[in-house]
């Protein structure tokens, strides 16, 4: 079980929990600290001791083997797998390498000890910094509470607003350094699963290249260091698409904090200070209370946290009754009594402040607390899944199959947000759809696509139900594949009739827009990124439902490249068909799977130019409907399919060729569909530097990797990235050059490449 999330909505409520799940990734940095110090000083040794090279290799490999990675959330992706057994796999190169004493060690300060250090001073010492200045604040607001709380009510108003004023902006202070420091804390767990290997991996190489004895095994470790490059890119794109959502969420709440809070009608919790009457005497002493509505039970722990985070004795009893306690009554302010079934005696209780003591005395009483959805409403709900919505959706479909199948960027590149909203106002009003003409340039393609993916965030729910989406997203997390693709196969097959029509509609569809992916470089793992969120959205919008979008576009994975089983055949009780050939490959294995081909192309690891993020608008389109269905042109979406195998190997990491140079693309992913003119979807395309093909090539050049690549045919050249080339010259066959590695001579794809 991995560390658990921190919800940006437990630091208001700052309760004992909540302590202890942050305490616990206190713990996991610090931790992490230790062991970057015990690593960088290993590193230096081995630089530095070559008569003891033997002893400090040993001793690092060990430090690298007793390190654990902790997760946040409860699985794993099979990259962050990859990721976590990639620090044994390491130790045992190193063990292999410990007779090799005569090596020499370059450039090993660079490429291991600085990131190292770097990471160690820039992220986890800026963590510590923000545990500071949050521990500072809590002081500082307790004592102000408590200060504040103790005043008596009969002193001037003025002097009471004044007081109240000064609580209020030292508690929002309070809120906003510790939704920063949950966000900094959070962000370093992440960004230690790739800022922290990337390091060793570059430091591996390093080994492999300078050294000529260790020729061999640095040619059996290429598997998993290319297998590990996927893997790390992978996570950081994923980190990318998660922090930005992440940070989105800690925004919002730091705009609208009442808006965010954690209320619900079943239960009430927070601080408050519970009279105690002794001899002649009367102390308040501070507890943090829970009610549930249901069983109308109230329980009280002593706790606070100024003292340690010491949690004292649970109190617990069923309430009877409970009263608002009067001013003048009382010297306290914000005073209520409480009457127990179980236990004799009036207990007063003093809320935090006017707003708490409301509510507190709702959810005491039975009324209706204030709820609020973190939801867009006006945005959603607007269509349906009937006769209309299947003809306008089969309308754009046919429309993007013929026209546009194989434009680059498809359903990742937005359309204008204003042409969007025409096109889908008129398709969907049956007073305008017949003289909407998709085939006129009028409409371009990325607004008939953006169409698609907004009509289906208009649905009242996301089109694979929220009371599946926690069962697909546990599909997802599976360790075995062919588990996955099975028991996703029969939560399909339970969902509505309307919806898995649509789903199968559009997956065939998605299937064929991949079966292009050479021209328009959508592949199946960028299909997944943009439909994940927008298929499979949850219904609360929660730090544990961002970590898991990874794991929706998985499913959607899945669903594209096993269309035809999934929704063709009906599942079997116990198993799939046997003998069934999948068209997925298995997800990657530390040490399990076959090398990745060049058709699995990582994003280089060591070219990552900077980039532009451009964020879209989420806006609310208000479409014309009539529960009258309309038949709009009949979709027959059957446009050709390339076939795979009559095409030399693509890339997952998509390369965009512009005819007028050489320019490097980036997009980021959102969840929202439409945005501003000349805004780009962004997420996880291909970043790459595409050279134009020089017209002539006289012998004798040279030219470098930009990617891995693993060779599928005894004719083919398998390399990693930054390998040099010799005698580089044109093929005969298209998209291929010829060059020799290593004295071999064999083929290497033309986009894999610059020419030095």
């Amino acid at each position: 079980m991995g560390l658990p999330a921190l919800e940006f909505s437990d630091c208001y409520l700052d309760s004992p929990q909540f302590r202890d799940r942050l305490k616990s990734h206190e713990l996991e940095l610090d931790k992490t600290n230790k062991f970057i110090k015990e690593l960088i000083k290993d590193g230096k040794a081995l630089i530095q001791a070559l008569k003891n090279l033997s002893t400090a290799k040993r001793k690092f490999a060990e430090s690298l083997n007793e390190f654990k990675f902790q997760c946040i959330g409860d699985a794993e992706t099979d990259d962050e797998i990859c990721i976590a057994k990639s620090l044994q796999e390491f130790a045992g190169v190193l063990q292999n390498l410990e007779d090799e004493r005569t090596r020499m060690i370059e450039n090993a300060d660079d490429v291991l000890i600085m990131p190292l250090e770097r990471f160690r001073k820039e992220q986890i010492s800026a963590a510590k910094e923000a545990k500071k200045k949050y521990d500072k604040e809590t002081e500082k607001y307790c004592a102000v509470l408590e200060k504040h709380l103790s005043l008596s009510a009969k002193k001037k108003e003025a002097h009471l607003h004044e007081a109240d004023s000064q609580v209020d902006h030292v508690r929002q202070h309070f809120y906003e350094v510790s939704l920063e420091y949950v966000f900094k804390v959070q962000e370093v767990q992440e960004r230690k699963m790739f800022d922290f290997v990337e390091p060793l991996l570059a430091f591996l190489q390093g080994l492999f290249t300078y050294y000529h004895h260790g020729y061999e095994l640095a040619k059996d470790f290429n598997h998993f260091k290319t297998d590990l490059t996927i893997s790390i890119q992978n996570t950081r794109n994923r980190f990318e698409s998660t922090r930005s959502e992440v940070e989105c969420l800690m925004r919002k709440m730091k705009e609208n904090p009442h808006e965010h809070k954690s209320i619900s009608h079943d239960t009430m919790e927070g601080y408050l200070f519970v009279q105690e009457k002794r001899s002649f005497v009367s102390t308040w002493v501070k507890h943090y209370c829970t009610y549930h509505r249901e069983p109308k039970r109230v329980t009280m722990v002593l706790f606070d946290q100024k003292s340690g985070g010491k949690v004292g004795e649970e109190e617990s009893f069923t309430l009877k009754s409970c009263t608002r306690r009067k001013t003048d009554s009382i010297e306290k302010r914000f005073c209520f009594d409480v009457e127990a079934v179980d236990r004799p005696g009036v207990i007063t209780m003093q809320a935090l402040s006017e707003e708490d003591r409301r509510l507190w005395m709702e959810a005491m009483d039975g009324r209706e607390p204030v709820y609020n959805l973190n939801r867009d409403s006006q945005s959603e709900g607007l269509a349906q899944l009937d006769v209309v919505g299947f003809n306008v959706v089969k309308k754009f479909i046919y429309a993007v199959e013929t026209r546009g199948i194989d434009e680059q960027g498809l359903y990742r590149i937005v359309g204008v947000n204003s042409r969007v909203q025409k096109l889908l106002g008129l398709a969907m009003d049956p007073k305008t759809c017949a003289d909407v003409e998709l085939d006129s340039t009028e409409w371009e393609i990325k607004t008939i696509t953006s169409a698609i993916k907004y009509y289906l965030r208009m649905l009242p729910a996301p089109l694979m139900t929220y009371q599946y989406q926690r069962s697909f997203i546990k599909a997802a997390k599976l360790d075995n594949q062919e588990a996955r693709i099975t028991e996703i196969h029969s939560i399909i097959h339970r969902l509505p009739e309307k919806n898995r029509q649509m789903l199968d509609l559009l997956t065939k569809h998605l299937a064929n827009v991949a079966s292009h992916h050479q021209q328009n470089l959508m592949t199946v793992a960028n299909l997944g990124v943009v439909f994940g969120p927008t298929l499979l959205r949850p219904q609360e919008e929660t730090v544990a439902a961002i970590m898991d979008i990874k794991f929706q576009n998985i499913v959607v994975e899945i669903l594209i490249e096993n269309h035809e089983r999934i929704f063709k055949d009906m599942p079997v009780p116990g198993g799939g068909p046997a003998n069934l050939q999948l068209n997925l490959q298995p997800r990657r294995k530390s040490a399990e799977s076959k090398a990745p081909s060049c058709s699995e192309r990582p994003l280089t690891l060591f070219h990552t130019p900077p980039h532009t993020q451009k964020v879209e608008k989420r806006n609310s389109v208000v479409v014309n409907s009539t529960p009258e269905p309309q038949q709009l042109q009949p979709a027959q979406a059957n446009a050709p399919h390339n076939n795979p195998s009559a095409t030399r190997s693509s890339s997952t990491a998509a390369v965009n060729h512009n005819s007028s140079g050489s320019h490097g693309h980036s997009w980021t992913q959102r969840n929202s569909l439409t945005s501003t003119d000349g805004d780009q979807d962004g997420g996880l395309m291909a970043r790459q530097n595409s050279q134009s093909r020089p017209n002539s090539l006289g012998p004798g050049r040279k030219a470098r990797a930009l990617y891995a690549c693993k060779a599928e045919h005894i004719s083919e050249l398998s390399f990693i990235a930054g390998t040099i080339f010799e005698n580089v010259h044109p093929s005969r066959e298209p998209g291929w050059l010829e060059g020799i590695l290593d004295g071999r001579k064999g083929l290497i794809p033309e986009n894999y490449v610059e020419f030095l």
